[in-house]
C-alpha cells in the first residue's frame, strides 16, 4: 500500500513535472519569438533610418579632424591642392559640421569668400589602406614607381569603384600631376580618394552632367565640393523655393514645374548619354539641390552605380522577391535557382514619380492659373509613372511613354502660368 502510495506520488509527480517542462518549453519559444520579433523590427528600422546609429555631428569634433589632416600634412603624409589654403594660408575656412553618417564626414567650409564642402568616407587619413607601391619604395619617396605601374593600380581602383574598364587617356582626373618633393604625399592622397566611390563618380561626371557636383580640390583624403542646400522633407515643396520670385502661389507653382522639368532632363541623361545606364539607388530629396536655374544637381552619389556594378550587385542568393531589393534598385527572385535577377526591374524615373513627384502633384497645384483638366492629367500621369503596374515586372517597356507624357504635361503647365502673368 505504502508502495502503491509512493508510486503514484511518483507518477503524479512525473504528471506535474511533464506539464512544467512543456510550459517551460512553451516559455522557451514566446521568449524566443519575442527576440527575434525586436531583432527583425531593428534591423528594418535600420534598413529604413542608417543614420540612427550614425555618431553625433559636432563642431569641436570637426576641428579636431581637420587638425589632424593638417599634422599629417607638415609633416609630409599627405597633399593636395587645397592643404595650403586649409592649413597654412587659412584662406579655407571650417564652418559647422554638416552631418556624419557611418564614418563618412561632410563639413561646411568658406574657401576664399565661397561656400563649400568637405567630405570624407573616413575620419581619419590612417583608415585608408596603403598604397602598396608606395610601402615596397618606402626608402625612395615614391620617385621610383614606374609609371605603366601606377596607371595600372589607379585603372584598377577606379574599375573597382565605377565597374568599368576605362582607357588610359580617360584617367586623367586621377592622375597625381608631376613627381616633385610631395609626391609621396600626392600617390598617398590619390589613393585613399580612389577607394570613395563618391569622388570618383564626380571626378568622372563633372564635365560630362550638369547634374552632378564638380570637384573643387582635395586635401589628403578630404575633397571639397561646392555648398547646395540640400532638400528636406520638412520642407513644403520638398526644396527651399522661400526666394522664388513672383506671386506666392504661381512662383513656386513656376519653380516646381521647372524643377519637376529638370529631374527628367537628369533621368533621361542618366539613362542615356553615357556609355552604360546609370542607376540612382537612394533616391531622396536630402541626396539632390537645385541650383539658382531651376537645374537639379545630384550631391550624394553614395549609391548610383553603372549598368555592370548594378547587375553585379543585384545577382544574389534569394527566396523571395524582397530578398532582391537594393534600397530603390530592385529585382526579382527566380525561385528555380534561387538568384536574384541581375536586370533591375524598376527605374530611376518611376522612384522619382513615387518620392518626388507625388508630393508635388497629387494634389492641385497652388495657382489657379492652371486648368483643372491639366492639373488632373498630370495628377493621372504621375500616378502612372509612380505605379505601371505591369505585370510582367518590365517597368522599362512603358517609361518612354509615361516620359514623354509627363514632359509635355509640365511644359503645358508652364505655358498657362506664363499666361496668366501676361
Amino acid at each position: 500500500m505504502a508502495r502503491a502510495a509512493g508510486a503514484g506520488g511518483r507518477a503524479g509527480w512525473c504528471g506535474r513535472r511533464g506539464r512544467c517542462g512543456r510550459c517551460g518549453r512553451g516559455a522557451l519559444l514566446a521568449f524566443a519569438a519575442w527576440t527575434a520579433g525586436w531583432v527583425l523590427a531593428a534591423a528594418l528600422l535600420l534598413r529604413a533610418h542608417p543614420g540612427v546609429l550614425s555618431e553625433r555631428c559636432t563642431n569641436e569634433k570637426s576641428r579636431r579632424i581637420l587638425a589632424a589632416l593638417c599634422q599629417d600634412y607638415r609633416g609630409g603624409a599627405l597633399a593636395g591642392d587645397l592643404c595650403e589654403d586649409l592649413c597654412v594660408a587659412r584662406k579655407l575656412l571650417f564652418q559647422r559640421c554638416l552631418h556624419y553618417d557611418r564614418g563618412k564626414k561632410v563639413l561646411q567650409a568658406d574657401w576664399r569668400g565661397r561656400p563649400v564642402v568637405l567630405k570624407s568616407k573616413e575620419e581619419a587619413f590612417s583608415s585608408f589602406p596603403p598604397l602598396s607601391l608606395l610601402e615596397e619604395e618606402a626608402g625612395e619617396g615614391g620617385q621610383d614607381i614606374p609609371e605603366a605601374e601606377l596607371l595600372l593600380m589607379v585603372a584598377g581602383e577606379v574599375k573597382s569603384a565605377l565597374g568599368l574598364e576605362l582607357s588610359n587617356s580617360s584617367l586623367g582626373p586621377w592622375w597625381p600631376g608631376r613627381r616633385g618633393p610631395r609626391w609621396r604625399g600626392q600617390l598617398a592622397s590619390l589613393w585613399a580618394l580612389l577607394q570613395q566611390e563618391e569622388y570618383v563618380y564626380f571626378s568622372l561626371l563633372q564635365d560630362l552632367s550638369p547634374h552632378v557636383l564638380p570637384v573643387l580640390g582635395s586635401c589628403g583624403h578630404f575633397y571639397a565640393v561646392e555648398f547646395l542646400a540640400a532638400g528636406s522633407p520638412h520642407h513644403r515643396a520638398l526644396f527651399p523655393l522661400d526666394r522664388v520670385p513672383g506671386a506666392p502661389g504661381g512662383g513656386q507653382a513656376r519653380a516646381i514645374s521647372d524643377i519637376a522639368l529638370s529631374f527628367l532632363d537628369m533621368v533621361n541623361h542618366f539613362d542615356s548619354d553615357f556609355s552604360h545606364r546609370l542607376h540612382l539607388c537612394d533616391i531622396k530629396p536630402e541626396n539632390f539641390a537645385i541650383r539658382s536655374n531651376f537645374t537639379v544637381v545630384a550631391i550624394d552619389v553614395d549609391m548610383a552605380f553603372f549598368e555592370p556594378k548594378m547587375r553585379e550587385i543585384l545577382e544574389q542568393n534569394c527566396t523571395d522577391d524582397e530578398d532582391c531589393n537594393f534600397f530603390d534598385c530592385f529585382s526579382r527572385c527566380d525561385l528555380r535557382v534561387n538568384k536574384c535577377g541581375a536586370q533591375r526591374v524598376n527605374n530611376n524615373l518611376q522612384v522619382i514619380c513615387d518620392k518626388i513627384f507625388r508630393h508635388w502633384f497629387s494634389a492641385p497645384l497652388k495657382s489657379s492659373a492652371v486648368s483643372f483638366q491639366l492639373q488632373l492629367q498630370l495628377q493621372e500621369a504621375v500616378q502612372e509613372c509612380a505605379d505601371p503596374g505591369v505585370p510582367s515586372g518590365n517597368t522599362r517597356r512603358d517609361t518612354p511613354s509615361v516620359f514623354w507624357k509627363l514632359r509635355r504635361l509640365l511644359q503645358a503647365t508652364l505655358r498657362e502660368l506664363q499666361e496668366a502673368e501676361k
